[in-house]
């Protein structure tokens, strides 16, 4: 095993839970990798919506996990491999390699190196980009664990995505397509509008503005068979009641406020954690065609708090940091 030549690195981490005051850029040790490890020079972290979650200490909370200050935040992201460990025979060093890693005692990829376990790493399918790749493992996972395990969709059936221009649900649209059922995508916005149209919705209202039940009915006709929910509120179970009966519905853990339930049709939350066979698939889909991965912006790595900033703001598919510190244009 080849280790890179570099000791140290700069990343994001915190000192201590709390607000954007807590993040800066430090100078850290590169992690050791473990046997059943990668190393990933990386290029581009996701900016995940759950990041201040993370920062203020929810997933420590959550997962009943003792920190290791300084803490790197980041959970996916993508680069080349620097090394390989004994039992991650599958990745050799310069691959173009993508990660994802909750609450990791060696780091997340806010960094400029990150260890990642091989189980949840895997090569850049098809013609995704780096860039692209570093901002997708958690929301496309996420996208595929809903609508695939705990959702069961199957080829024809009627699906709305609410939801469908964030970070999730834009690659949601792109999957369920490939896994051959006709979408309904409630997205937010005229540029969201435009996005889930683009992306191969069969159908697309504002959430905003229009009227998503009437729409969803008029859609579906005797009502729509299942429903990915990435967000909640008054609007969300105002559209459930276009569901049929006997329908399924599924949320990721995390949607706020939690849908409504019913006794009419089934509502399931659920947790996107990786594994290699869910990796694989998501693979496989991702490279049997065009795929698009939305970037509304990418920050330099010591702009981190700013990034944070605009995930309270309006915006398509997903913000990227780059660890290069070169400007970006």
């Amino acid at each position: 095993m080849k280790h890179t030549t570099h000791k140290t690195m700069k990343a994001v981490a915190i000192d201590r839970f709390g607000g954007l005051e807590t993040m800066r850029l430090q100078t850290l040790p590169v992690p050791e990798v473990g046997p059943d490890e990668i190393l990933i020079r990386v290029e581009t972290a996701g900016v995940g919506v759950w990041d201040p979650f993370e920062r203020e200490g929810g997933f420590a909370r959550v997962y009943g996990v003792a920190p290791k200050f300084p803490y790197v935040l980041g959970t996916d992201g993508a680069g080349t491999v620097a090394a390989a460990g004994r039992d991650a025979s599958r990745f050799k060093e310069g691959d173009r390699a993508y990660g994802m890693s909750l609450i990791s005692p060696k780091g997340g990829f806010y960094a400029e190196y990150t260890a990642v376990k091989a189980d949840n790493a895997a090569l850049i399918p098809g013609q995704l980009t780096i860039a692209q790749a570093g901002v997708m493992p958690v929301d496309a996972m996420t996208a595929l664990r809903g609508l695939d395990d705990t959702l069961g969709l199957k080829q024809g059936e009627l699906l709305m995505i609410f939801g469908a221009s964030g970070g999730i649900g834009h690659l949601a649209v792109q999957l369920a397509k490939r896994m051959g059922a006709r979408v309904f995508a409630v997205a937010s916005g005229d540029d969201g509008v435009a996005l889930a149209r683009r992306l191969g919705a069969d159908a697309v209202v504002d959430g905003h503005k229009d009227d998503v039940a009437a729409a969803a009915r008029d859609f579906s006709r005797g009502g729509l068979d299942v429903a990915l929910l990435t967000a909640g509120g008054a609007a969300a179970d105002q559209a459930l009641t276009a569901m049929r009966p006997g329908g399924r519905v599924a949320y990721p853990n995390g949607v706020e406020p939690e849908p409504a339930r019913r006794p009419e049709f089934k509502v399931d939350s659920y947790d996107g954690m990786p594994d290699p066979k869910a990796i694989e698939k998501l693979n496989r889909l991702i490279a049997s065609g065009p795929f698009e991965v939305h970037i509304a912006r990418t920050f330099r790595l010591d702009q981190a708090a700013e990034a944070h900033r605009m995930l309270n703001t309006h915006f398509l598919g997903k913000l990227a940091l780059r660890t290069t510190m070169e400007a970006i244009a």
